[in-house]
C-alpha cells in the first residue's frame, strides 16, 4: 500500500516517521516548504537542516529510520490543478495542511474515491477534547475548534493528534494488506 501525504509539516512529518517506525515503507511526500526555525518544535527536523526542503531534509531522516524505504518525494505545492495528478498512484492520502481551503480542496478530490485522513483543530494544549470523525471514506482528527491562528501549536498535542491518524491509517493497512507491500 503505498501513502500519500500531502504536507510534511507537523501532522505530516509526525505521521510519516510513525508509520515508518509502525513497518510501512512505501511513502510518497509531497509538500514546497522549506524547514525553519519556527518548525523544530513540533515537526521531525533538525536545526543543521532549517533552510532545506522539507521533503528532502525528510527523506533524509526517515531513511535513518529505515535504510531501503521506498520513498518518492515531490517539491511542489498541491493545488486544485494537480492534487488528483501528484496523488494518483497513492492508495491512501494524509492531508497535512495549514490552510482550511487547501484541506477543503484535497477532500474534495479524493473525499469520495478513496481513504483520505485529516487533522482539525490541532493548536492549543488540550488534549481531551481529541476525537476522530467519520465522514464516508474520510477520518478527521482533532478537537474540530482550535485553529492555529487562534492558538499556538504545542508538540504534544501536534503529535497526538498525528498518533491517531496514524492508528487509522495502519489499520486501513492491516485490513487491505498486501504481503508484498510489508
Amino acid at each position: 500500500m503505498k501513502i500519500g501525504i500531502a504536507g510534511v509539516g507537523g501532522i505530516g512529518s509526525n505521521v510519516a516517521v510513525n508509520l515508518v517506525r509502525s513497518g510501512v515503507d512505501w511513502l510518497k511526500i509531497v509538500d514546497f516548504d522549506r524547514v525553519d526555525a519556527t518548525n523544530l518544535n513540533r515537526q521531525f527536523y533538525f536545526h543543521d537542516q532549517i533552510g532545506r526542503l522539507k521533503v528532502e531534509a525528510l527523506t533524509e531522516n526517515l531513511g535513518r529510520i529505515r535504510p531501503g524505504l521506498r520513498i518518492e518525494a515531490v517539491a511542489a505545492r498541491i493545488d486544485a490543478g494537480n492534487c488528483r495528478s501528484l496523488l494518483a498512484d497513492c492508495d491512501l492520502v494524509v492531508e497535512g495542511f495549514d490552510r482550511r481551503t487547501d484541506k477543503k480542496m484535497l477532500l474534495e478530490t479524493f473525499g469520495s474515491d478513496r481513504i483520505v485522513i485529516s487533522a482539525c483543530g490541532i493548536a492549543g494544549s488540550d488534549l481531551d477534547t481529541i476525537a476522530t470523525r467519520r465522514l464516508a471514506t474520510c477520518f478527521i482528527v482533532g478537537d474540530f475548534v482550535t485553529d492555529c491562528a487562534d492558538a499556538p501549536l504545542f508538540a504534544h498535542k501536534v503529535a497526538t493528534v498525528a498518533n491517531r491518524m496514524s492508528a487509522i491509517i495502519l489499520h486501513h493497512r492491516g485490513t487491505n494488506h498486501d504481503p508484498t507491500n510489508r
